[in-house]
């Protein structure tokens, strides 16, 4: 016959299940907070990272890494060198880390002057997303990063680094006494290809300078179109630009010249390696690309700029680019004149 349930017996099982119960909500209630926190942090990590590249608007690194690539490809077949992971992600770093110094500097100079303009008011640090010592922080990190990494490749990219350095953050200056800012422009991202030849070689030949000087009039004539949209704003204000000094229609012939000079440097650079239909394809794409940006982005039309500008550049520089490592790849392009 089984013993009688005594009162005591069931007040002991009511509190155990009660202390179960408590612990049991007790940890729902820290893995549910837990969970909540992870995913905030989650949140405001993606969301700083988004801020930051938006302030250096690195989507538009498709404008001289194409070439980069192209350097570096040249330098490995031209003179036999060995294909390496560690020297490409080297390369590959020094472009991230320049491109984010260049613009991080850039947006930490300008700041005071976006802040007037209506179109560049809503970027990051004019707009309190990142404050102006956040960005400084960045931009020097960044700057470290670039000539640490420069300085393990060779000697050559070691002794250079600097002088790109200057060059690449010495633009954001420029417009505040030049209307040739955009040249200076050019010549900052145009370190692209010589820079990747030079990894790979320790040396400096006629081809990347050839694709140098194509980077330089195709970015210095699409910046003069681009810088179309504050010739009025440059002028109250004091800066200087092409639009802002020979008006609109003027700079748009400027642009135009430029331009002609880059298909013409993209002819010699096919004729100088015995390129093949594939290089001539791309470069007459190139070109009639750049031909088209002279019919959308006109002065009576500059709302048209900010919408197709990135695009239609950064084809651009794909097809080209794409199409010369292609072609150098397939028809073995001739050895250059070592300077």
């Amino acid at each position: 016959m089984p013993a009688p349930f005594s009162e005591s017996q069931g007040t002991s099982s009511l509190c155990r299940h009660k202390v179960s119960k408590f612990w049991i909500v007790s940890l729902s209630l820290t893995l549910g907070r837990s969970l909540v926190r992870q995913a905030n942090d989650k949140s405001y990590m993606l969301s700083t990272v988004s801020k930051y590249l938006s302030l250096v608007k690195f989507g538009h690194t498709v404008f001289a890494l194409p070439f980069a690539m192209a350097g570096y490809v040249y330098a490995l077949l031209s003179t036999g060198a060995e294909f390496q992971w560690i020297l490409l992600i080297q390369i590959l770093l020094c472009m991230v880390f320049a491109r984010n110094t260049a613009m991080g500097f850039n947006r930490w100079a300008d700041r005071k002057i976006a802040a007037d303009n209506p179109r560049t008011a809503g970027r990051e640090i004019p707009a309190g997303k990142i404050a102006p010592k956040a960005a400084v922080l960045f931009t020097a990190a960044n700057a470290v990063g670039f000539l640490v990494v420069a300085a393990t490749i060779n000697k050559l990219t070691l002794l250079l680094a600097p002088v790109a350095l200057f060059i690449i953050t010495g633009y954001s200056f420029t417009k505040r006494f030049t209307a040739w800012s955009h040249i200076v422009l050019g010549t900052a991202l145009a370190i692209a290809p010589v820079g990747a030849y030079i990894a790979v070689t320790g040396t400096v030949a006629v081809v990347p300078m050839i694709l140098a000087s194509i980077v330089l009039t195709w970015v210095g004539g699409f910046d003069i179109l681009y810088s179309l949209q504050d010739a009025h704003f440059d002028r109250e204000h004091g800066l200087h630009s092409v639009p802002a000094r020979f008006n609109p229609t003027g700079a748009v012939w400027i642009s135009l010249i430029l331009h002609m000079i880059t298909a013409y440097a993209v002819y010699i650079l096919g004729r100088y390696v015995n390129a093949g239909w594939i290089y001539w394809t791309g470069g007459a794409v190139f070109i009639a690309l750049l031909i088209l940006q002279h019919f959308v982005f006109r002065p009576t039309k500059t709302s048209r700029i900010a919408a197709s500008f990135g695009i239609i550049n950064g084809i651009s520089s794909i097809i080209f680019a794409a199409s010369a490592i292609a072609d150098m790849i397939v028809l073995d392009w001739s050895e250059p004149f070592i300077f």
